[in-house]
């Protein structure tokens, strides 16, 4: 349970945040600052069930079918991250408290806040690989709300838009990658996939796991050539660049790949892939930041470099590497986030972070520039401090590695050109800000930021210190268990310590801090006269590649819709139809579909139905030309036989369901019949030529429907003459009632067996119905089709669907073809379907019915009232408006799916209870009537929702016209 609380604190708080009114900052600050202490302590609590190997878990059964559960797994590795991620979580809730300004809306910030934390919390818990990659992109997802949270600035949201896109991408590419490791492994358990290394490395799609792997890991941790979005983020307030960029959501990438180490390391693949693309952003990095101009542009492309390192150590396959590695994520954090949290107050006192700007700040804001001269130093590798020891660790492992003579001597020599660039641009991060002469017209005058600012950068900064001292006594036992963690009984020998004597690691450290100390020297006067460019590679713009190839993916797609779309519907619809008949004749190619096992007996009244049905739908396509109604009428017709082939055929539901749809899909064409465009004719210059086209264009269409009518008979006849024990069907019929509870094959189908999808479907059809209303809301109709008669007054309707509309005049005569129906009997109908209604969705577990067929005759009834009883007499009496019905719906069909989660049942799985009623006798009760009803009130609310926006449109008829305005006088002549 205590992983349980450590998950769920953050997401609370993250909704508590959001609720609380914008002015209330303390108490914003004090909850997020709670929240994260009490993860802290309570992850800190369980440090000794996890020492030497140990592993603690929670486990709920989820989908236990396919072996997915929501499984909780907390290891020395897990904890030390999840420390490390609430721990700074509440040093920069400190910090934000008095970085924020009072005009930004702090309720959203720390409610992203949170969330972030919360799905680092669950990426870095997780014990299920499908769990892992939604909390993985969650990850992503409230990173892009952090880093657009200054969303009226234009670089904060195309970095949000790029984190997100290069991001999002590599969370899908480590979707596909967890699919097949968990279907080679056989499990999706984390437990048994680290126990299946060699399974995996033996596999035949290795490869292509390790690839897949790589790019979620890659693009997460700002790896070359993923990298352009890491520095295009730091648009984003330095609170979040603290936190996300040196601490957790970049940590993630290089987490996920120590985390498969044991199981997918060890390979020429992986050292290539891995190594390869660590060694370039290592190089990279610290090249390009030596040459920023912003502060945190500097500590942007150091944060690349640093992690490039920790990836090149990960790809050495050695576990003394990663041991280093795993030692320098955490160095890399502390100093990371204390000079993220400097730049931050330089920028907060002064108005600038341009380093051609900023000098001498060491007189007035001498506390800081200790702190950051300090945590620069860990950053450039100095003696004492924690960066020194995981960067000679570093050194250690480039010296030792094994291979090729290329690998012996181009390693080592990379990595002391890559230290030096580290020492220059901390060296010139430092003495560029902090000394040198008084700065001239800054924007604001520096001074010291309240004391209470500078804590969680001190504490930071002591941790540099401590560590860099005694390292063994202070980190080591973590250190230690997380290593254990990770390798099991392959754990090597390291000693933390200062002093290893004179050796060629420590050799090679102090050439680098020489190196860079001369490379600055060096580069001092280009960093006067061409500032912020860095020679070969200043033209490369990793932001304007990537909004060039988003400008390149819209063009062909504008290509692409260029070619196919048209303005008329009848080429969309020929598309539509030969795309599906080439998807629909894969499976007949094969040859097998086509020879039936069964025989069907012909029934010569089933063929005269058919041939009638037959009749109406070449009605409906001859009539259209010439009378719409009549051939909507046709159309209905067609349907309605097929509804009797489906009661024909033994399927009552299909049946009901399909009736029901066509009196529904006859209201809407009837509505939208109304604003259709008239027919062109044909011009009558070139007679002969325009009938050949219509031939021409009717012969293809005509062949088109022929064949695509034929492929589909063909596939539904090869399924009605199929045994049944060859389907899944037969499953269906034979468990329905024992795992089902109920009696009615296709209601448990659509309930419980198949209920995830029902719940998505549901939730497409809100979405659907809510666009198509904001849509036609903003529709209006031309200006001659406001002919009938205008309205006789004008009744308010505030807060209603409809804005401003009247009833029509009673006088008016009544337009042809519109039915005289007294309106006193649609509305002694509405109580009626009601009751019908209820009756189908209360008895559809085990008979003919449902909610999807309750509710659409429910959706019917009150349609009819809006066309008869007018909009004005039903709104008035309208107390829940479809919005609601389609939120309510959708919150009782997934608390029908959650409330089984306290019975320790799967996600959407069903409860039920037998109960003796006085009078009603047994009863039975189940959470899939819940489910049901859910499912009943959101099509009620979609169907009346997008009917009457079309409604609304055609009763604009009746809008009451603007008073005309008088013309003005004629001007006299000669005047002005």
């Amino acid at each position: 349970m205590p992983l349980v609380f450590i998950l769920a604190l953050p997401f609370a708080g993250s909704i508590i945040a959001a609720l609380l009114p914008s002015n209330a900052r303390k108490l914003e600050a004090w909850l997020a600052g709670f929240v994260a202490i009490a993860c802290a302590v309570l992850v800190f609590s369980q440090f000794g069930n996890v020492i030497d190997g140990h592993v603690v878990k929670t486990v709920v059964p989820w989908v236990p079918s396919l072996g997915v559960d929501f499984t909780l797994r907390m290891d020395g590795y897990s904890w030390l991250f999840a420390m490390i991620i609430t721990t700074m979580g509440a040093l920069i809730v400190l910090y934000a408290r008095y970085y924020l300004s009072p005009q930004d809306p702090v309720p959203r910030f720390f409610a992203f806040f949170q969330a972030f934390m919360g799905s680092m919390l669950g990426v870095v818990l997780s014990g299920n690989l499908i769990q892992l990659v939604v909390f993985w992109e969650l990850t992503s997802l409230s990173s892009f709300m952090l880093i657009a949270y200054w969303h009226h600035r234009l670089d904060a949201r195309r970095g949000a838009r790029m984190s997100l896109t290069i991001t999002g991408a590599g969370g899908l590419c480590l979707l596909a990658g967890m699919l097949m490791l968990g279907h080679v492994v056989g499990s999706y358990d984390l437990d048994v996939v680290l126990a299946s290394g060699d399974l995996i490395r033996t596999h035949p799609w290795y490869t292509t796991m390790l690839v897949l792997v790589a790019l979620g890991a890659l693009t997460k941790s700002a790896q070359f050539p993923f990298h352009v979005w890491l520095p295009n983020a730091m648009a984003a307030p330095t609170p979040v660049s603290a936190y996300l960029h040196s601490a957790t959501m970049v940590k993630a990438g290089v987490f996920l790949l120590a985390r498969f180490w044991p199981v997918m390391a060890g390979t020429p693949e992986w050292t290539w892939i891995i190594g390869g693309a660590g060694l370039c952003s290592l190089v990279l990095g610290a090249y390009a930041a030596t040459f920023q101009l912003d502060m945190k542009g500097v500590l942007a492309y150091s944060t690349i470099s640093h992690l490039g390192l920790i990836t090149l150590l990960l790809g050495m396959n050695s576990e003394l590497a990663l041991v280093a590695a795993v030692f320098h994520m955490i160095n890399h954090a502390t100093f990371k986030a204390s000079l993220f949290m400097a730049a931050g107050i330089v920028d907060h006192e002064t108005g600038t972070r341009d380093l051609t700007r900023l000098s001498g700040l060491y007189r007035s804001m001498p506390i800081t520039a200790t702190l950051a001269v300090v945590a620069a130093a860990s950053m450039a590798g100095v003696p004492l401090l924690n960066g020194f020891i995981s960067k000679e660790m570093f050194f250690a492992e480039t010296v030792f590695v094994s291979g090729n003579w290329e690998t012996r001597y181009g390693l080592p020599i990379a990595a002391v050109i890559a230290s030096a660039f580290s020492v220059a641009y901390s060296l010139r991060f430092i003495t560029q800000v902090f000394f040198g002469p008084a700065p001239r017209d800054l924007p604001r005058a520096p001074h010291e930021p309240p004391l209470r600012m500078l804590i969680p950068s001190a504490i930071l900064v002591l941790t540099c210190l401590v560590v860099g001292i005694i390292p063994s006594f202070t980190l080591g036992p973590f250190l230690h268990n997380a290593t254990i963690a990770i390798l099991g009984a392959d754990t090597p020998q390291y000693d933390l310590r200062v002093w290893h004597g004179f050796n060629l690691p420590l050799a090679m450290s102090f050439l680098a801090m020489a190196g860079g100390i001369g490379l600055l020297w060096l580069l001092r006067h280009r960093h006067r006269t061409r500032p912020g460019k860095a020679p070969l590679i200043y033209r490369f713009d990793g932001r304007r590649t990537f909004e060039s190839l988003l400008e390149g993916l819209d063009t062909l797609a504008s290509f692409l819709l260029d070619w196919t779309r048209s303005p008329r519907l009848q080429p969309q619809l020929m598309l539509i139809v030969l795309a599906t008949f080439f998807v629909a004749m894969l499976p007949l190619l094969r040859g097998a579909w086509l020879q039936p096992e069964l025989s069907t007996p012909v029934n010569p009244f089933f063929v005269l139905m058919w041939l009638a049905g037959g009749a109406c739908a070449i009605g409906a396509a001859t009539q259209a030309k010439y009378h719409r109604a009549a051939s909507l009428l046709m159309a209905g017709g067609a349907g309605l036989v097929t509804a009797l082939t489906f009661a024909w055929l033994s399927a009552p539901d299909l049946a009901l369901t399909q009736l029901a749809v066509e009196v529904v899909t006859m209201v809407l064409i009837l509505l939208g019949l109304r604003w259709l465009p008239p027919r062109v004719e044909a011009d009558d210059e070139q007679p002969m030529q325009n009938a050949l086209r219509a031939f021409v264009r009717r012969f293809r269409d005509l062949i088109i429907a022929v064949i695509s009518g034929a492929g589909l008979s063909a596939i539904a006849y090869a399924v009605l003459t199929r045994p049944h024990p060859k389907g899944i069907s037969s499953f269906f019929v034979q468990q329905s009632l024992p795992l089902g509870g109920g009696a009615n094959v296709v209601n448990v189908i659509l309930v419980d067996f198949r209920g995830f999808d029902t719940f998505g479907e549901i939730t497409v059809l809100g979405i659907v119905s809510l666009t198509v209303y904001a849509l036609l809301r903003r529709f209006r109709p031309p200006p001659e089709s406001l002919a009938l008669p205008a309205a006789r007054q004008v009744l308010p309707t505030k807060g209603k669907l409809l804005d401003r509309f009247a009833e029509p005049d009673p006088k008016a005569p009544i337009p042809d073809g519109v039915m005289k129906i007294p309106a006193v009997l649609v509305r002694l109908l509405l109580p009626m379907a009601a009751l019908v209604s209820l009756y189908f969705l209360i008895r559809g577990h085990n008979l003919p019915g449902g909610g999807f067929v309750g509710g659409l005759i429910m959706a019917t009834a009150i349609i009819l009232q809006y066309m008869v009883g007018g909009v004005i007499w039903v709104e008035a009496r309208q107390r829940l408006h479809p919005q609601n019905w389609i939120a309510l719906g959708l919150l009782l069909a997934g608390a029908a799916a959650m409330s089984v989660w306290w019975a320790s049942k799967p996600f959407l799985a069903a409860m039920s209870w037998d109960l003796m009623l006085p009078v009603v006798g047994h009863v039975h009760l189940s959470t899939v009537l819940l489910f049901d009803i859910g499912v009943y009130m959101l099509v009620i609310g979609a169907t009346v929702l997008m009917l009457v926006a079309l409604a609304h449109q055609s009763l604009r008829l009746y809008r009451k016209p603007a008073p005309a305005v008088a013309a003005p006088p004629p001007e006299e002549e000669g005047s002005p």
